[in-house]
């Protein structure tokens, strides 16, 4: 085995593993990267190298990734104890400070004490040393306390702060030394450490002034919140320097509003070039100063977040509420398009805000999407009221396909539909087209489940215009009452099948492709690829839906022609068991035609089939399925009517040899027809077979050996194949004895005429 396979296999090993699985060997602590690379790299060529290399990077990737995902799903918690590890650096700092005050205030004590002690100084002394200290005998680091008390009010009074930081730090470096020399009194050190805790307070203080003024930006600004970082007070600098961002912020949004409120498109560029700018200078600074310490990142990624929010919050108060309640469905998805361009320039800085945008602007969206759909659904109802349901091109300026050149060329001719279908069809293109930049949001699986409410919605509508839908609009969900226009002729009916199947087949899946990603390219990155692949069976679903959709209104109108064919006006049946039971009866041998009913079956099929040809130019297909359908839906009825085999089987009078002769005439006439019509189904040739083994069947039980009274297959073809001639007016009836046999000789010229005599009459009747 070569050892590029070994590679492949040892990486594909490893992918079965979990990623903690893969990891473990980064994780340990004596992890040496140097040796790691060169015991898989010793053996290897350049190809194994450069493979190692892409399985390195993947896992990195995955690592990322997988850190993210931790971080993200523990995040609160990780906030939350990074504000109290600060909170708690600040009261370590206090307490310091305390502790350092009462260390001091110790020292001075016992230092009276034991100069009282040891010398036992007379009042009068003591008296002497402060009067020589009030009149001005001092030590010279007594005299510099007092000059640096001067000096710092000077300073402070100036903001001078660079300067003030600096006499601070000699301050504490001449207490520190006083404390560890005994230079000073320890009254005097007392003095000098209160006078310096005063100072830095005064301080920072003013420091904290500063950075609130809404005048102190760019490196004023930072150089305050530097200084009081350095003071101590970092926890407090951080949230005064993103305050100030804050009120900076806020005082801006007034002229905003004044200014753009006219045009939403306007407001929503200022609006989030301010904020997501803003946010990205708060970030510069915080990183300048604090760098990455992750309590401070974490504090500024909250705080990006709370602004984000407000952000959204104004945007959806002056923009989207109001395009989205009037299903303004392109200026929302501009809007969202301009924030989420602002909002992944922060990226660069480590703020991914683009997910919270999606969260909060999703629900607006759904609203216009929805808007949007419920007036199409209007329209299209209002619009079938006075539908004639007749085919037409599209009107000037219609476009069935994608207004893109790639999807107009992709078919050869624009499809007809009636006025309303190319209505619909127009409203689906626009609101697919408006919907297609909210890939980001990820709604493109809203919009498509929307556009398949409203195209069932549609097809209800369709239904409701079939003549029979008066019996069954109770089983019509979402179609209400509605009110439209019926079609009479078997014409305007085959151009409801026919909007319903182009809809489904053609035009939505194209319109469709507007919410779909591009073909990838070769410098794709493999994320994007990964997500184009995997919408892939969501897209087939949906197409299956809508073929669903269209199947339901194609058994409503095979049900309603089959239902006509079978029964009368009165309730009766014109396919019963008794035209076949009743033959056995006659001394005379029948004349051999199809009955009657399957001549009309024939003549209907052949009619709508010169029609749909006719209507489907090129998508023949539609035709062949809506005739193979009927045709099932006539025989499935016969297959499954358990009355008819009762009277079949049972009697009164049973099945006899004529009857079943003329049963089996029956079947082989649809299967003929239906097979030189191309329309012939595994279905339908199973069930016209189970049929015809079932009447044998009931022959053979009554005593009679059914296949010594039948024909042979030849004599049903020939007969059956004399029937489509004659009804089709193809029939050479001067042949016709010497083309066509009986079951025992022929049939004679004079029988094949009382047929087409007798056909006629029953048709004109």
């Amino acid at each position: 085995m070569s050892r590029t396979s070994s590679i492949g296999d040892s990486a594909e090993l490893e992918g079965n593993l979990t990623l903690s699985d893969r990891l473990k060997v980064f994780k340990n602590s004596h992890f040496d990267p140097n040796a790691f690379v060169t015991s898989k790299c010793q053996t290897m060529n350049e190809k194994e190298i450069r493979h190692l290399c892409s399985y390195l990077v993947d896992l990195k990737r995955a690592s990322a990734e997988e850190m993210r995902k931790s971080v993200y799903a523990n995040y609160a918690a990780f906030i939350r104890t990074s504000r109290e590890i600060s909170d708690l650096e600040g009261q370590l700092i206090s307490m310091r400070n305390f502790l350092s005050n009462q260390a001091a205030l110790v020292h001075g004590l016992s230092e009276h004490a034991r100069i009282d002690s040891l010398w036992a100084a007379s009042e009068d002394s003591i008296a002497d040393d402060l009067s020589n200290f009030d009149d001005g005998e001092l030590s010279e680091s007594e005299d510099w306390l007092i000059e640096f008390l001067d000096t710092f009010e000077v300073l402070l009074a100036e903001r001078r702060v660079d300067e003030a930081m600096q006499a601070l730090e000699k301050g504490e470096g001449l207490a520190n030394e006083s404390r560890k020399k005994h230079s000073l009194s320890p009254t005097a050190l007392i003095t000098l450490e209160t006078a310096i805790r005063d100072q830095r307070q005064k301080l920072a203080y003013q420091l904290a002034d500063t950075i609130s003024q809404p005048s102190t930006r760019g490196q004023e600004l930072r150089s305050a919140v530097l200084a009081l970082k350095n003071l101590g007070d970092a926890p407090r600098a951080h949230t005064l320097l993103l305050n100030s961002h804050h009120q900076k912020l806020k005082s801006s949004l007034p002229s905003l509003r004044s200014s753009n409120n006219s045009c939403g498109r306007a407001y929503t560029v200022a609006l989030s070039q301010v904020v997501f700018s803003t946010i990205a200078q708060a970030a510069s600074d915080s990183l300048a100063v604090y760098g990455e310490e992750p309590a401070y990142t974490s504090e500024l990624v909250t705080w990006a977040v709370k602004e984000t929010e407000a952000f959204a919050f104004l945007l959806k108060r002056h923009v989207l509420a109001s395009s989205a309640a009037s299903g303004g469905l392109r200026v929302a998805a501009e809007c969202i398009h301009i924030c989420l361009g602002h909002c992944s320039l922060l990226e660069a800085r480590g703020l991914s805000l683009a997910t919270v945008l999606l969260r909060l602007f999703k629900p607006i969206i759904e609203q216009a999407l929805n808007a949007n759909l419920k007036k199409i659904e209007e329209i299209s109802a209002a619009l079938a009221a006075a539908d004639d349901w007749l085919l037409t091109y599209p009107p000037a300026g219609g476009r069935p396909f994608s207004s893109s050149a790639s999807l107009g060329s992709a078919m050869a001719s624009q499809p007809k539909l009636s006025s309303s279908a190319n209505r619909f069809n127009s409203m689906i293109q626009d609101f697919l087209e408006d919907a297609g930049p909210l890939e980001n949001l990820q709604l493109d699986g809203s919009a498509l489940g929307g556009v398949l409410q409203v195209f069932n919605s549609y097809v209800n509508l369709l239904m409701r215009a079939l003549p029979s839908s008066a019996e069954t609009e109770e089983s019509l969900e979402g179609s209400g009452s509605k009110i439209v226009r019926i079609a009479e002729t078997e014409s305007q009916q085959l151009a409801l099948l026919a909007n319903a199947s182009l809809l489904a087949d053609e035009l939505l899946p194209y319109a469709a492709m507007k919410l779909l990603p591009l073909p990838p390219r070769m410098d794709e990155q493999p994320k994007r690829s990964s997500e184009r692949q995997s919408r892939l069976p969501e897209q087939r679903e949906w197409k299956k839906k809508l073929q669903r959709s269209v199947d339901r209104l194609r058994d409503s109108f095979c049900r309603q022609h089959a239902l006509d064919l079978i029964f009368t006006e009165d309730g009766d049946t014109h396919l019963n068991a008794y035209i076949y039971t009743s033959l056995d009866d006659n001394v005379e041998e029948p004349e051999w035609f199809p009955s009657l009913i399957f001549q009309e079956l024939f003549v209907k099929l052949t009619r709508m089939a010169s029609i749909a040809t006719d209507m489907f130019i090129g998508r023949e297909r539609f035709a062949t399925v809506l005739l193979m359908r009927l045709t099932e839906t006539v025989i499935l009825w016969l297959s499954d009517d358990q009355t008819f085999w009762e009277e079949i089987e049972e009697g009164p009078k049973p099945l006899g040899p004529l009857g079943l002769q003329q049963l089996y005439l029956d079947m082989e006439f649809v299967l003929l027809f239906s097979s030189q019509g191309r329309y012939l189904s595994r279905n339908l040739h199973q069930v016209i077979k189970n049929i015809i083994a079932r009447a044998i069947d009931a022959v053979a039980a009554t005593g009679v050996d059914p296949y010594s009274t039948l024909p042979e297959d030849d004599w049903f073809a020939e007969v059956a194949q004399i029937a489509i001639k004659m009804l089709t007016g193809k029939a050479n009836f001067g042949n016709v004895e010497r083309d066509v046999t009986s079951p025992t000789a022929s049939v004679s010229a004079k029988s094949v005429s009382s047929i087409v005599s007798h056909g006629s009459n029953e048709f004109s009747h």
